[in-house]
């Protein structure tokens, strides 16, 4: 047995389903999870000394790849200071500014400790500005596991074919509406019947969370202009997104200014982190400023903050973005040839360095049309891309991301490795 197998028994006896987190179970793709013993740029290493190129990046946040040296070393700097002060600290501030330097919309913001509670603190904000009580989201879109938003949710929830999930409470569940993605007629039919109602819309503005969806030209302008005309806020969940697809965000490439915005993941530096902001008036609510309460022991992390602003330096020009986005369009270039080569119906996109595949013909525009994808072939893949090194998301339904760690010859070794996967997983 190997000691990935060994450990995953132990660990079926104290964690349910043997992890911390259901995708990381392998359920979807099948095999054993391997447990990680080390990582460095862009490799993984399991407990069996078996190293892969990693595409997963702890879903999202490792821009920079494992453990790049500057953040490492303002980890360990943090951490000789003290982890935890229950007090505030510079780094907060100095965090705070450059995230809204990067990002304009956010005027002011308030750190947590996690993606959740960003959208669910957002979510609030919203509901006591508006003192209405709707949300309105998007099938397949995943803002964390608070109840309200384990409607049709994507993740998680899509992989393992869950259909919301018990102990969600009905008149929870009741307050939020969900429609398809980039359905701008079902967008505006709700607004005409329930727009009264509505505190808040609340998107990924790309949808990470049922594999790589982009929008269409016309559907965030759509939900800006109907949220201002109801008086409804706009949440834009920048979790995945947020200084992962531009320098400023998805609301930066595609040029709509949010009310809110919900970030994790690249800000921490793949340190525990969230954060929630937007406009200032809005932001005045949350106290001590306002009525609106939200508190974290752990929030402002100082070793969490140092990371985030160790990652955001390193990220800060144009140049970094535009070639990992090169990178990025020539993975996605090679790993659509083969499929071609292979006579395999498949769909590729990304923006920047997300990027995402659905091995159905196209457009994948929504939730609906994502479920298409062979799921049983993309089992098959991994598995062999999995035995010739690489690491894919355990599941159809998850981006996948490039980190500036990944090198050409990655690209050119990753590329070769899932085109053989590919012949491999069809000809079973």
């Amino acid at each position: 047995m190997s000691r990935s197998a060994a450990l995953f028994d132990r660990a079926q006896a104290v964690l349910p389903g043997g992890v911390n987190s259901p995708v990381r179970a392998f359920r979807a793709v099948g095999g054993t999870p391997f447990f990680v013993a080390s990582a460095a740029g862009a490799r993984l290493t399991d407990v069996d000394g078996r190293t892969y190129v990693d595409y997963v990046c702890s879903w999202g946040p490792l821009i920079l790849g494992h453990a790049p040296p500057a953040v490492l070393a303002a980890i360990r700097d943090a951490a000789a200071r003290g982890w935890t002060y229950g007090a505030p600290s510079g780094a907060e501030v100095e965090l705070a500014e450059l995230v809204r330097r990067r990002m304009p919309a956010v005027e002011m913001v308030r750190f947590v400790n996690s993606g959740t509670e960003a959208t669910m603190a957002a979510v609030r904000v919203a509901r006591a500005a508006t003192r209405r009580d709707l949300i309105l989201k998007f099938d397949g879109c995943y803002h964390g596991h608070g109840d309200g938003f384990l409607v049709k949710a994507g993740s998680g929830v899509a992989t393992l074919g869950l259909p919301d999930s018990p102990g969600v409470p009905a008149g929870v569940a009741g307050l939020t509406l969900s429609v398809p993605f980039n359905d701008v007629a079902a967008v505006e039919e709700v607004f005409q019947r329930r727009g009264a109602d509505l505190a808040a819309v609340i998107v990924e503005p790309f949808v990470g969370n049922v594999g790589f969806i982009p929008p269409e030209p016309q559907f965030h302008p759509t939900l800006r202009r109907l949220c201002d005309r109801h008086g409804a806020l706009l949440i834009f969940d920048e979790v995945m997104t947020g200084f992962r697809v531009a320098p400023g965000g998805a609301q930066e490439r595609i040029g709509i200014r949010p009310d809110l915005t919900t970030l994790g993941k690249i800000i921490g530096g793949g340190m525990p982190v969230g954060a929630y902001g937007g406009r200032g008036d809005l932001m005045r609510l949350v106290a001590p400023a306002g009525p609106v309460y939200q508190a974290g022991t752990l929030a402002g992390n100082p070793v969490a903050m140092a990371a985030g602003l160790a990652t955001l330096a390193a990220t800060a020009t144009p140049d970094f973005y535009e070639a990992l986005e090169r990178r990025t369009a020539r993975l996605v270039a090679g790993i659509a040839d083969a499929a071609r080569r292979r006579q395999v119906p498949m769909t590729v996109g990304h923006a920047g360095s997300m990027w995402g595949v659905y091995l159905a013909p196209g457009p994948v525009r929504n939730y609906a049309e994502a479920k298409a994808t062979d799921t049983t072939l993309f089992a098959s893949w991994h598995r062999a891309a999995l035995a010739r090194g690489v690491f894919l998301p355990p599941s159809a339904f998850e981006a996948a991301f490039v980190s500036s760690a990944h090198t050409d010859a990655d690209i050119d070794f990753t590329i070769e490795q899932l085109d053989a996967a590919l012949g491999e997983a069809r000809a079973r």
